[in-house]
């Protein structure tokens, strides 16, 4: 009987201890996961890294440090070398895989050398353990290594092994200012850890371990030394060849490098617009994302060159900008803030500074003017002496054509038909129109702040993405809608609705006209080459020289260059035609090169002195196509001059193969100072003018001259 109660009480006894140690592990447990939702680990920390800008097809163009001045670029394992992951695990946690956060056979081991030893012989700290240590840097000591295992825990909880994986190589130290295995990779080897040599991954395994000591740029021999214990370790872990392993020890270490800085303006807008989108909690650091644009980077840098190659031939204060539009997405595939930061102003963004469009407003005032019926483009204006009250607008020559059409008013950019058709649309309503299509009106100098008429001559401030904003708008039927700068933007850009500016049918008329604008000097007409993208293009000038613009249209694209001194500056004498219209043609050279459109560049544009008039009638298909004479237009009737005004006379022009002889009424007609036909009438009456070709075709137009 006592044997049965003594098993008994010993079976309660045990029962009760076990109950009690369930009880007790149970309340750990709580404990635990009361701590781990009081306390989370700080991931966010991770939140601050260097935001790195690329182009469309991913390629890094610009990395910026962050507000502390350090290169932390987020990892990402899909572009790391497979062989460095391999590597790493092999050497810094071989069971990384299968532990919970600890590795209590590494902590084992560990703890039994430095008893044996008296010292600590090896580590026991597991990758999460040293990522938790990173996020929340501690003294090394007994306290520290316990919450770095809570830390790690807590880790393993919230996130995949992968996910671990590459918050430790985005912020694991590599001396300096280096942080995270990307920004180690393009400081050292200029480029990113996707495909690395077997010195390449040894050195980068070695560094974190003692990031200042091993520094391959101040303590070559320490590194190297590191990097070949490494080497010969992979080769221990049979991940290279022993003979793989002596070859790398012998390559040279690598210098320090600088970091991309490709697209500077173009980027840092981009960055700032992506700051913009952040939330106000997390604007005190950058996302560790990287920023996918629009940019194209082959069109980049050949921008990048063209302009500072132009800028070369230029005098020292001028710079250029450029930006090149997609007009279907309005993606930015390329810009150019400045010509070269050496150059004075360089550091400016000049795409974003707002500067007189000059003449460049112009196609919008007659887009409105077809619209309402008040024009056609074979419509007569009046291209006479006018006042609007005090206003008083003359063209840029100071002469006046009489009646003109308004397509030759809008080619030769006539500036009292623009005046008179922008008073009969009214002024207000093309600001209007400029603002609701996302173009905000900068006026200066006027305390109503009312452009007025002086609106169709540049009266107002914009900028180059306004006038690409609009131009991109013109050769997409007239709808406006905002650039898009980022593939972020790009997705949301179906839910921003579109403004119209001016009908499709306007859009198209304006865009016609202006292909038929005569090209820029040394340059054939499209429609003389073979499979030519003919260009829209408009120029303009702004008041006193200061600022010379193009605005292009073609096989989808749009293009806007300015040129001028950042100060403002006047440069007598550079007008839009040209200072700035040559470059229009030649950047879309390379907008044709580098994206690919339709037709070659170098085709279609070609030197006059190297294109016979039997090669251009070979491209125009026929043999017997006579001149076609652009101003006089048949049956015009111009308006004689006072006897007293400066230039009494009328410019004339024509397109043709080669160098046109002009004639009126049999004799000939001399040249003026600036190599145009030159033509002052004897007085009213008929006149016959005449054009003739080097092969002696001629074509001829009948006008009369009336008096004032």
């Amino acid at each position: 009987m006592k044997a049965d109660l003594s098993s008994i009480t010993r079976r309660f006894l045990r029962r009760g201890f076990w109950l009690k140690s369930g009880a007790v592990l149970a309340g750990l447990l709580v404990t635990l996961a009361a701590l781990d939702l009081a306390f989370p680990p700080p991931i966010e920390r991770a939140r601050s890294g260097s935001l790195v800008v690329t182009d469309v097809n991913g390629i890094p163009l610009r990395a910026f440090p962050t507000e502390d001045g350090r290169w932390r670029i987020r990892a990402n394992l899909e572009n790391t070398d497979p062989l460095f992951i391999e590597a790493l695990i092999a050497v810094e946690d071989e069971r990384f895989y299968s532990h919970w956060g600890v590795d209590f056979l590494a902590v084992i081991r560990a703890s039994g050398q430095a008893i044996g030893r008296g010292r600590i012989v090896s580590g026991a700290s597991t990758i999460t353990m040293q990522t938790a240590r990173l996020l929340e840097p501690r003294p090394r000591n007994l306290g520290s290594k316990l919450i770095e295992m809570f830390r790690a825990f807590q880790l393993e909880r919230r996130l995949t092994k992968d996910e671990i994986l590459e918050l430790y190589l985005t912020m694991t130290p590599y001396g300096g200012n280096l942080e995270g295995l990307r920004a180690a990779s393009w400081a050292y080897y200029g480029r990113e850890p996707d495909r690395l040599t077997d010195d390449q991954i040894a050195l980068l395994l070695a560094l974190p371990q003692s990031p200042e000591v091993r520094r391959p740029d101040l303590r070559p021999d320490t590194a190297r030394a590191a990097r070949s214990l490494l080497l010969t370790r992979m080769a221990d872990l049979d991940l290279i060849s022993a003979q793989r392993a002596d070859e790398a020890a012998e390559l040279p270490l690598p210098a320090r490098n600088a970091f991309p800085s490709n697209g500077w303006h173009a980027s840092a807008l981009i960055r700032e617009r992506e700051l913009a989108r952040l939330s106000p909690d997390d604007r005190h650091g950058m996302p560790v994302a990287d920023v996918r644009s629009t940019i194209d980077a082959g069109l980049q840098y050949a921008l990048e060159d063209y302009l500072e190659e132009v800028a070369g031939e230029l005098t020292d204060e001028v710079q250029i900008s450029a930006i090149v539009v997609e007009n279907e997405t309005r993606a930015v595939r390329a810009m150019v803030g400045s010509a070269s930061r050496e150059r004075p102003g360089g550091w400016i963004d000049l795409t974003n500074s707002p500067r007189s469009p000059g003449s460049t407003l112009k196609p919008f005032i007659y887009g409105l003017a077809f619209d309402d019926g008040l024009a056609m483009p074979d419509t007569f204006i009046e291209d006479l002496p006018a006042r609007f009250n005090t206003y008083r607008p003359e063209n840029f020559d100071r002469s006046f054509r009489g009646q003109v059409r308004v397509s030759d008013a809008l080619q030769h950019s006539l500036n009292v038909p623009a005046v008179l058709a922008l008073d009969r649309i009214g002024p207000e309503r093309f600001a209007t129109s400029l603002e609701l299509a996302g173009v905000p009106l900068r006026v200066y100098g006027s305390a109503s702040r009312d452009p007025g008429l002086a609106l169709a001559l540049g009266g107002v401030g914009m900028t180059v993405q306004d006038l690409a904003l609009l131009y991109s708008g013109l050769g997409d039927g007239g709808l406006m809608r905002p650039l898009v700068w980022t593939e972020t933007e790009a997705a949301e850009a179906g839910n921003t609705p579109a403004r119209r500016f001016m009908s499709a049918g306007s859009a198209a008329e304006l865009i016609e006209i202006l292909q038929s604008a005569p090209t820029p000097e040394g340059r054939m007409p499209s429609n003389l080459t073979q499979d030519a993208p003919e260009i829209a293009f408009k120029t303009g000038k702004s008041y006193g020289f200061r600022d010379a613009w193009a605005a292009g249209i073609a096989r989808g694209h749009t293009v806007i260059v300015w040129v001028g001194r950042a100060d403002g500056a006047p440069r007598p004498g550079a007008t839009g035609r040209r200072a700035a219209l040559p470059i229009l043609f030649n950047v879309f050279d390379r907008v044709s090169a580098e994206l690919d459109t339709q037709g070659n560049a170098q085709d279609r544009l070609m030197a006059e002195e190297s294109f016979t008039p039997q090669h251009a009638m070979a491209r125009f298909g026929r043999d017997d196509d006579p001149p076609l004479i652009l101003f006089p237009p048949e049956n015009v009737v111009l308006v004689q001059k006072r006897d007293d005004h400066p230039n009494p006379g009328f410019v004339l022009s024509g397109r043709g193969s080669g160098d046109l002889r002009w004639f009126v009424d049999g004799e000939p007609i001399s040249l003026d100072a600036a190599g145009a036909p030159y033509w002052v009438p004897r007085g009213p009456g008929f006149y016959n003018v005449s054009a003739v070709d080097p092969e002696g075709r001629e074509s001829r137009v009948a006008i009369r001259v009336q008096p004032r």
